[in-house]
């Protein structure tokens, strides 16, 4: 979240019994403490590319934008969330669901109008799903992101499309709010650790509409993990992460509350040059320029907007209007994940997602 994004997982409604807690380090009904995030850990690479399971939600997200032979754009994502849920009592049953894992995948395609998109489920074990520690392997079934010498490889196979995918890393990671504790809202509590890997270079093939292109692009992996990621009163989440034309990149997000009023804001914009900069919530503002109405859902999103960061003001724009997310089979959610164009005073200057939830119900972790 800040992916990212911020876990999009009512997950305590997956397990029986189940207790959502809002405070770092607290326990549950279960008697089960998670981990607090706190400022000052330094982030270490590549161990802090895995799993981290004491806490209790992580997530690993590549977004990006593809093109084929004839150069047809086209937005994918691929995420997978895990999840530590309350303790089961004791159970010493090898079925017990210690972590449990979720995947969405999307393909955005203008010519096709619509939103393609899957989701996996899956508690973790088994050698049928899982999280590795130290490093990136992350599965349910054959859905995976694994690192592989100086790429991540993102496979996943589902009922309209499918994706082979390398992202080679060209830059080093980005760290965001203070050295990688990222604050999610005035309660120092409210806090992800949070890193980016921007300007991955994509190269492999998806096969969509019973055909199979071959594809090459730009993508953005955001990885956090956290403990309480989300003040009591927020509603929902603006974000975007956008691999810049020159080489820099930026990531902003804002938390809502009632009445879509703004709760924090941060962005990260690194320069052309290499050098980072971390912006505060006042100097962070987002502005609503269109709207689109789904007909499916009956929910309105913001698709165009005007983001100021500092000095910078963008315009963004979606590849397509209808990239709506339908993950209520496996998180019980709807939200807006789609590919962007963003500009300044009409000039192209880069290109990246932007994410939206809390627009079709407030959203309750």
């Amino acid at each position: 979240m800040n992916r990212r994004r911020f876990v999009l997982l009512p997950f305590g409604a997956l397990v029986a019994g189940g207790a959502a807690r809002g405070a770092p380090g607290a326990r549950g009904a279960a008697d089960v403490a998670y981990p607090a995030v706190v400022p000052g850990r330094a982030l270490r690479f590549p161990d802090d590319e895995g799993s981290h399971p004491d806490f209790r939600i992580e997530w690993w997200y590549a977004t990006g934008w593809l093109f084929d032979a004839a150069r047809q754009p086209l937005g994918f994502q691929i995420t997978f969330f895990r999840n530590r849920p309350v303790d089961t009592g004791g159970n010493p049953s090898r079925f017990a669901p210690a972590q449990l894992l979720v995947a969405h995948a999307a393909i955005s395609d203008p010519q096709h109008g619509r939103l393609r998109h899957d989701q996996q489920l899956a508690r973790g074990g088994f050698g049928l799903a899982g999280a590795a520690e130290r490093m990136t392997d992350v599965h349910i079934g054959n859905w995976s992101l694994r690192a592989g010498g100086d790429a991540l490889n993102a496979r996943m196979a589902g009922r309209e499309f499918s994706l082979d995918l390398a992202l080679r890393r060209t830059q080093p990671p980005l760290l965001h709010g203070d050295d990688g504790y990222s604050r999610k809202g005035p309660g120092a509590g409210s806090a992800s650790y949070y890193y980016t890997l921007p300007h991955l270079a994509v190269a492999g093939s998806v096969v969509a509409g019973g055909r199979t292109s071959s594809v090459t692009g730009t993508a953005w992996l955001d990885h956090e993990w956290s403990t309480a990621p989300m003040e009591p009163l927020a509603t929902g989440w603006d974000w975007i992460g956008i691999n810049l034309d020159d080489g820099g990149a930026l990531m902003a997000f804002r938390m809502r509350g009632a009445g879509d009023g703004a709760l924090w804001s941060s962005a990260t914009l690194r320069g052309a040059d290499g050098r980072s900069r971390t912006f505060a919530p006042e100097q962070v503002t987002w502005t609503p320029v269109r709207h689109w109405r789904s007909a499916r859902t009956g929910a309105t999103y913001p698709v165009g907007w005007r983001v100021a960061i500092g000095e910078l003001l963008l315009e963004l724009e979606p590849l397509m209007d209808d990239q709506e997310m339908d993950a209520r089979a496996s998180t019980g959610t709807v939200y807006w994940e789609g590919a962007v164009t963003a500009r300044v005073r009409d000039r192209v200057v880069g290109r990246g997602y932007l994410e939206l939830t809390g627009y079709w119900r407030p959203f309750r972790l």
